[in-house]
Formats: structure tokens, sequence, C-alpha cells
């Protein structure tokens, strides 16, 4: 398995984005974290196969209802998630 950290910029704040993000990074198993940072873009880790990567990617893209993701950056980390994902405050 391999860890990514991603840079989500759009409207992905104040409209429940990293709460949806974290849902359904939930729901279908993922390991990680979904953040906001102060330049008003999100941040979100994944520790996956490679073979999700694709899956937690489109997570990113849906979003929430209200929120427009315009543009994603990945990059791979060393840190490693196991367990859970959660939203960092």
């Amino acid at each position: 398995m391999k860890s990514y950290r991603f840079n989500i910029s759009g409207r992905v704040q104040g409209v429940y984005y990293r709460k949806t993000v974290c849902e359904n990074a939930l729901k279908s198993n993922f390991s990680g974290y979904v953040k906001n940072l102060a330049d008003g873009s999100v941040e979100a880790a994944v520790t996956c196969e490679d073979s999700r990567l694709e899956e937690f990617k489109d997570i990113l893209k849906k979003g929430s209802v209200n929120s427009r993701v315009d543009r994603i950056e990945r990059v791979n980390i060393d840190s490693f998630y196991d367990g859970s994902f959660n939203i960092v405050y």
C-alpha cells in the first residue's frame, strides 16, 4: 500500500465538503484524513492499494452537493494511515 496527500481547490470550504468526503471514505473503508487549509483549499490524505486510488479520487472529485472542485494535486508521502478516516480540525 502507498500513501498520498491531496490538495483540493475550488469551492470546498463552508459547503460540507469535508463531512461528505469523510462519510464516503468511511463507507468505502479508506484510512486517512481531510482538513481545511488557511488558503481556502482542503487537504486530504489516504493510504490505499494502487488499484483503489481512482476510487478515492472520485470521492474527492464528487465532494458535496454545493461544492465545486477545480483542481486536485497529488503527492506521494511516507506516512501510513490505518483504521479510520477522520476530519482534522
